[in-house]
């Protein structure tokens, strides 16, 4: 995927011959100096350098040597031989690259790079939880940091969610932290949902059907618990963007992340995790979209699909995401910044359910 390290001017004729239908030239010329000095860099350190599919256009398609999603990126780096992992995405992606390659120097080249939903949950959520509904099994979407999945039983992808919680033959399921994507799982596998979260003062609180807060004797009757955690990209889109989109582009497709309300994943006409989506949008016959998700996601699906075309009426930039730079990336090649370590109990914890879920499937 990266650009082969060259010169600055090829870097930049190499930049223009690839994204100048999507990135203004003036940021092309003022960028490419970077991404020659980092492709240099980079080989000289026998650095791996991990672009998820949400980085920004000019990064995401010239300094990369693998690009994708979050699982699909940490599983490829831990089969390499590069002794230095850079992950361009937000810290629990960077976290997993560590819990599967615990001998790898893994980078967030960032100070921070959180997630909204990741933040949603801590481990003492989960352990209380597991307290309320004691014996049920606890599934982890894989947006969260190593503490949450060092207390689950099985994490899970939004590709294989369904897989996952059929594959346990159980009456009851702890589904967390994704509220919608609990929901959407819900829908297509016909079962029940309450959702529990937290009061202001920090207590737990589980909540019927209807929104109604449940005694704490009384534990509902539903297939699935979810928990009030959201992607702040995701929920932001609504049933009212997909009716305006088709009403001014008639026969335009399209498609979310089931991290989406179950109003607006019903309304879309697919729904798949990253991956899936750029696969779709490749294989369609139609040739204008509507994507619900982090709009560079969107930029980088159309560099490399220039005959087709993206409404650009709902862009939303995941500012954890925009954290992620060429400048620091270019730092982070030169001083270790930012170090990911995980303490080797929790480290091998979290693994377990990482790898119960590669077990069950993809």
């Amino acid at each position: 995927m990266a650009i082969e390290a060259v010169g600055t001017a090829e870097t930049l004729s190499k930049m223009r011959a690839l994204l100048s239908h999507v990135v203004p030239d003036a940021e092309l010329q003022i960028k490419a100096e970077l991404v020659a000095e980092i492709n240099a860099l980079k080989k000289e350190r026998n650095a791996l350098i991990l672009g998820h599919n949400y980085m920004e256009p000019a990064l995401f398609h010239t300094v990369p040597d693998l690009v994708g999603d979050s699982l699909g990126l940490a599983r490829e780096a831990a089969r390499t031989h590069y002794d230095t992992i850079i992950f361009c995405g937000v810290r629990f992606m960077a976290e997993t690259a560590k819990i599967l390659s615990p001998d790898k120097t893994v980078l967030l080249p960032a100070k921070e790079a959180g997630c909204s939903l990741a933040a949603s949950i801590t481990a003492d959520d989960v352990r209380a939880l597991k307290e309320r509904f004691p014996g049920v099994p606890v599934v982890v979407y894989v947006n969260t940091y190593a503490e949450v999945k060092a207390e689950a039983d099985y994490c899970c992808t939004s590709s294989n969610a369904v897989e996952i919680i059929q594959s346990l033959k159980s009456d009851r399921v702890l589904f967390l932290p994704d509220e919608y994507l609990a929901k959407n799982v819900a829908e297509e596998t016909g079962k029940t949902i309450i959702v529990a979260g937290k009061e202001d003062s920090g207590a737990l609180t589980v909540k019927d059907a209807g929104g109604a807060p449940l005694p704490a004797h009384d534990n509902g009757e539903s297939d699935l618990i979810g928990w009030h955690g959201r992607c702040e990209v995701h929920e932001q889109f609504t049933v009212e963007d997909i009716t305006n989109a088709r009403a001014q582009f008639p026969g335009i497709e399209v498609i979310t992340h089931p991290e989406s309300s179950p109003e607006v994943v019903a309304a879309a006409d697919y729904s798949g995790s990253t991956t899936r989506m750029v696969q779709y949008v490749k294989d369609s016959p139609k040739k204008h979209f509507l994507i619900l998700t982090e709009c560079s996601m969107g930029d980088n699906i159309i560099a490399e699909n220039p005959e087709k075309e993206i409404a650009r009426i709902c862009s939303v930039r995941c500012p954890h995401m925009n954290e992620i730079t060429l400048e620091d990336l270019l730092l982070s090649l030169r001083e270790n910044v930012t170090e990911i370590e995980l303490e080797e109990s929790l480290r091998k914890r979290a693994l377990t359910s990482v790898e119960r879920m590669i077990a069950v499937g993809r």
